[in-house]
Formats: C-alpha cells, sequence, structure tokens
C-alpha cells in the first residue's frame, strides 16, 4: 500500500474495471461498471476517470487519485475487512487528508477499516474512530484519538499548549524507550493502570498533576475503523532514572473502568506475528468446529479464484494488449531495429558468389542474424521487472492464477514476434539469393524469437532489478554464441563442455539456417552443400532439419514453465 502499483498507461476507469473483472467473477457486465461508477463517486474520481494513471515519463493523475485508485482496486469487491498499509505516505497534509477522508466514508459505508499511519495531522486524527499506539511489539495505547490527553494526564504528562497530543505521546514514549526503564512500564500503565515512574527531566512536573476521577474517564465504545501508530525509534542511549522520594508516585493499580477494561481484554492476546501459511490452489478451508478431545473437520468455502482459468487468460490478454497498443514505440523499436538490420545485410551481402568467400560470408550473415534476434529480445527484462510488482499484488489477492499470466503473456506477443520475423525475413531473402524453402527460413527465425524470449523473460523473474538482469543476459549471450557451433564445431568441442552447445539457445537456429541453406547437393563453386554442413560437423540428414525447431519449440516450453514456477512459488508478497 505504501507504494501504488498500477498500470501507467490505463486509465482510471480501465483500472477499476479491469479489478471488478478480477475481482468481482462471472457477474453480468452491467453489474460491474455500475460497481465501477459507484467506486468513481465514492472515491472522488469523477473528474479524472478517462486520465491515464501515469509514471515519471507520462503525465497522469495526481498522488492523491493514484492512491485512491489503490485502494479502490482492494476494495472493488466489497470486503468486509480492509488493510492499508500507511495509506498517506508520500502525500502532503491536503492530500493525506483526502484520502483517509475517502476511507472514512469506506468505513462508513460498511467496511471495517484498519489501517497504519505515521505522525497524522490533528484533523486526520479527528476522522479516526479508534487509536493503537505501538512500540516495540507492545501496547502503548489504545482508544478514541481525543483521550489520548486524558491518558497522558493520568501518567503525568500534561500535554503542552498547542501541541499534537498524538505526537507529544510518541515524544514521551520515545523517551522512556531511550531510558532505563524502557517502553515495557508504560505498556503496563495502558493494562493495568499502574502509573509508571517518572523520569528526571519531567518529575517535578509530573507530581503536580492531579488524578482525575475514574468517574471523568468516557466510556469505551465500539469502532468500525481502528488505526495503530508504528513507533519505531531505536536507540541504546538510556537516560538516567533519578531516584524517587518518599511520597513518590503511587504504583497500585487505579480501579478505573478503562484500565481493567484494558487487562480483562489485552492479558492473554498475544503479539500477533506474521506467517508463511498458504492455502490450497483450489480451495480455501477452515475448521468447521474444534472440541477438546475430537478430530478437526474441514469445511469447503468455494473457490479460490473468481474466474476460471480461461477467462482470466482472457482479461489479461485485454490488458496486455492495451498497454502494448498504448506503447508502441515499445514494439515498433524492435521492428525498426530489425527492420534497419536487414537493409543493412541485404546490401552487405548483395547477391554472394559460389566461392569460398561466398560461403564465408553466408556464414557470417547466419550467425549475425541469430545475435541480432537474441539481442532484440532484451528489452523483456525492464518490462516484466517494473511489472513484478503489480503481479505480486494482485496475485496476493488472488486475482488470477500465476499460470493465466504466462499463458497470457505468451499469446500476446505472439503475433508481434511473427511480424518482426517475417518483415525481416522479407528483407534479406531476395537480395541474399538465399537457398531452401522460405517458409523453413522464416519459422526458424520466429522459433528463434520465441525461444529467446522466453529464455529473456525466465532471467528477469530472477533477478532482483534490470541492471543484473541486462548483465545476466549478456553473459549467457556470450555463453551461448561461443558454443553455438561457429566458433568451434560440435566435434570439436572438448566433451567435458558438449552439454553447453545443446544448452545454447542459438545452437539450433544457427544449424537450422545452414541446414536450410546447404543441405542440398547443389555445387557452391568446387563443393556441394552436403559437403560444406559435414565440414561444420551438421548431419545432413533431411528428417533433422525439422528436429531443430521442435528442439527451439522444447527450449520456448521450457523456460515458460521455469517463468512459471518462479511466479508460483518464488514471487511472494513478503518484506525484506
Amino acid at each position: 500500500m505504501q507504494d501504488d502499483r498500477l498500470f501507467p498507461m490505463l486509465t482510471v476507469n480501465e483500472t477499476l474495471m479491469f479489478a471488478a473483472d478480477f475481482r468481482l467473477g462471472p457477474i453480468p457486465r452491467a453489474e460491474k461498471r455500475q460497481r465501477v461508477e459507484s467506486l468513481i463517486e465514492q472515491l472522488g474520481l469523477s473528474s479524472s476517470r478517462n486520465t491515464y494513471i501515469g509514471d515519471e515519463g507520462t503525465r497522469g493523475v495526481s498522488g492523491g487519485e493514484r492512491r485512491r485508485v489503490s485502494i479502490g482496486v482492494d476494495i472493488i469487491h466489497g470486503p468486509s475487512l480492509l488493510f492499508l498499509d500507511e495509506p498517506t505516505s508520500g502525500l502532503d497534509s491536503t492530500s493525506a487528508l483526502s484520502v483517509i477522508e475517502k476511507v472514512h466514508n469506506i468505513a462508513r459505508s460498511g467496511s471495517t477499516v484498519i489501517l497504519t499511519i505515521h505522525q497524522p495531522s490533528s484533523r486526520i486524527l479527528l476522522l479516526l474512530d479508534h487509536l493503537i499506539v505501538l512500540a516495540r511489539g507492545q501496547l502503548m495505547y489504545q482508544g478514541p484519538p481525543k483521550d489520548v490527553t486524558f491518558h497522558l494526564d493520568r501518567m503525568g504528562r500534561k500535554v503542552p499548549k498547542g501541541e499534537n497530543a498524538i505526537e507529544y505521546f510518541i515524544d514521551v514514549v520515545q523517551e522512556y524507550d531511550q531510558s532505563e526503564l524502557g517502553v515495557e512500564v508504560l505498556a503496563e500503565f495502558a493494562l493495568t493502570g499502574v502509573k509508571p515512574p517518572q523520569l528526571a527531566a519531567h518529575k517535578e512536573s509530573a507530581s503536580s498533576v492531579n488524578s482525575l476521577p475514574p468517574a471523568a474517564l468516557p466510556p469505551r465504545r465500539n469502532s468500525r475503523r481502528q488505526a495503530s501508530e508504528g513507533h519505531h525509534a531505536r536507540s541504546s542511549k538510556r537516560l538516567p532514572l533519578q531516584a524517587l522520594k518518599d511520597g513518590g508516585f503511587d504504583h497500585s493499580p487505579i480501579p478505573a473502568g478503562y484500565y481493567t477494561y484494558s487487562s480483562e481484554i489485552l492479558q492473554g492476546t498475544p503479539t500477533p506475528h506474521s506467517s508463511d501459511y498458504t492455502v490450497n490452489e483450489n480451495d480455501y478451508i477452515t475448521h468447521s468446529s474444534l472440541h477438546p478431545g475430537t478430530v478437526a473437520t474441514y469445511q469447503h468455502l468455494g473457490p479460490k479464484f473468481a474466474n476460471s482459468f480461461i477467462s482470466e487468460t482472457w482479461i489479461l490478454m485485454r490488458r496486455n494488449f492495451i498497454s502494448i497498443r498504448r506503447t508502441p514505440e515499445l514494439f515498433l523499436s524492435r521492428l525498426l531495429v530489425l527492420t534497419v538490420m536487414g537493409i543493412m545485410m541485404a546490401t552487405l551481402f548483395w547477391h554472394p558468389k559460389d566461392n569460398v568467400q561466398g560461403i564465408t560470408n553466408r556464414l557470417s550473415f547466419f550467425i549475425f542474424t541469430v545475435c541480432l534476434f537474441f539481442f532484440s529480445s532484451n528489452d523483456a527484462v525492464p518490462a516484466f521487472i517494473q511489472e513484478r510488482f503489480i503481479f505480486i499484488r494482485e496475485t496476493s489477492h488472488n486475482a488470477y492464477r500465476a499460470s493465466s499470466y504466462t499463458i497470457a503473456g505468451l499469446i500476446t506477443y505472439l503475433p508481434f514476434l511473427a511480424l518482426q520475423a517475417a518483415v525481416y525475413a522479407i528483407i534479406v531473402w531476395f537480395p541474399l539469393e538465399l537457398k531452401g524453402p522460405f517458409e523453413y527460413f522464416l519459422l526458424v527465425l520466429y522459433m528463434s524469437l520465441l525461444s529467446t524470449n522466453s529464455f529473456v523473460v525466465f532471467v528477469s523473474s530472477v533477478v532482483p532489478n534490470y541492471i543484473l538482469g541486462y548483465a545476466a543476459v549478456i553473459a549467457f549471450t556470450a555463453l551461448f554464441f561461443l558454443f553455438c557451433g561457429y566458433f568451434l564445431d560440435s566435434h570439436a568441442i572438448p566433451g567435458y563442455w558438449k552439454w553447453m552447445h545443446y544448452m545454447s539457445t542459438m545452437t539450433y537456429p544457427y544449424e537450422g539456417l545452414l541446414m536450410n541453406e546447404y543441405q542440398t547437393t547443389r555445387p557452391f563453386g568446387n563443393i556441394t552443400g552436403n559437403t560444406i554442413l559435414e565440414s561444420l560437423g551438421i548431419d545432413t540428414q533431411k528428417n533433422l532439419k525439422w528436429q531443430k525447431v521442435y528442439i527451439m519449440l522444447g527450449w520456448t516450453v521450457v523456460y515458460r514453465v521455469l517463468f512459471y514456477i518462479v511466479l508460483r512459488f518464488f514471487s511472494k508478497n513478503q518484506r525484506s
């Protein structure tokens, strides 16, 4: 929640509509639109419904509006309980107040909202029903925000005039945290009402504070929305504690209803801890009943996902196509590179001769083409890394399956990769007077793009950032290039490095292009095409030419499966 992970090229309305498609399941589309429209009105986003979300390079909605859209994505399905982690972080005071006002409206509409917030302003505090202050995992205060002043008075720490009571309370907590006493005495005071010893700097002023009668304490009230103020001060420095004289503070419990309530409710309540609990892929389960001496029984609560696998894949594909259409430079830049390089290859190797030099030129053209297609897939590294956190957020809410995401990403790029391969193949085929079936030449180029794209996508899912991603791809490119058979044919590679020859995704498109060109008895100067292949350590059997295509298809499947495994089991919404 602290960072708004949204697709920058989607509008506010589209972002919420896709959230509705994922979270509301197969209900009529008219109902989804109605839900989105009411949510836009509730969040105060009517004026920006058709505005792009935007990012650093694209102008879009404001920071406060983006935060409200992010909240809207989480509440599109009308949850009864909503957790928000610092919804005001990174916002100015006006935007922060606007966000909390919308959250206040959400709470009043029937949802319980629990949020964490740091340094809330006095105006924000007025919107909170219940406040919990924590320090080092212990409870410092719980109750209505307006009663913080009263709580401090009972401690003997009167809030200075004109100062925010919550901020002053945090200062007090930090003072105790840095003293020899620590925050444990404040936790004891919050639980039982036993007054903590005063610190030296405040002993005199604390002694003059008159105890208020218990009857003056306001009654506890039920609340729909709670806020917890995390106090994270860390210091090994301890302030000296002045010894108390006779007539100091009374450490006996105060018989007030306020503290009695705290003691009864919180005494047996453990501090919550994070859990690595995960549920089954298909169903949620829960204890239906559990009594001493009986075996737990389980009850199905329904499907984990709102949509079927096919529906999820279709929704993801629609979103992918919209993003690609609105960022044409990503696709067109790759197409432009292949077009320009194709023209350069066509003019550089124009009408090669049927002699040794011509054969060498063709070999250089084929290996350059394979490397060019490999490097053209490198833009997939930052593309997924930028999208990774959106994937983690959405799958943590069970919006869709990792398998749907994997398949949708593959299908989306199939036509674009086919167009790139076709443009390059058409440009170079006739000027270079290439031999063999054109369809096979085009298929090899297409499968080369497909397998290398799958490899790069897999690498991007493993590395933490795009810098390491580029470094890893470049390193593997060098290794694949070295062992593809251009520098050393397969027979000349030492046995202990032979596995790298088969692992190289450049081996199979390179050998496939050579076999399409030279798998013939037609002479090239003084030697035949089959002789050229044999000299390069490549088998001349006709059926082996298609084996290269099947292997490239196999590598495509392998890398996509590995990509899915990383997404499914290693991309979790966890804090470091």
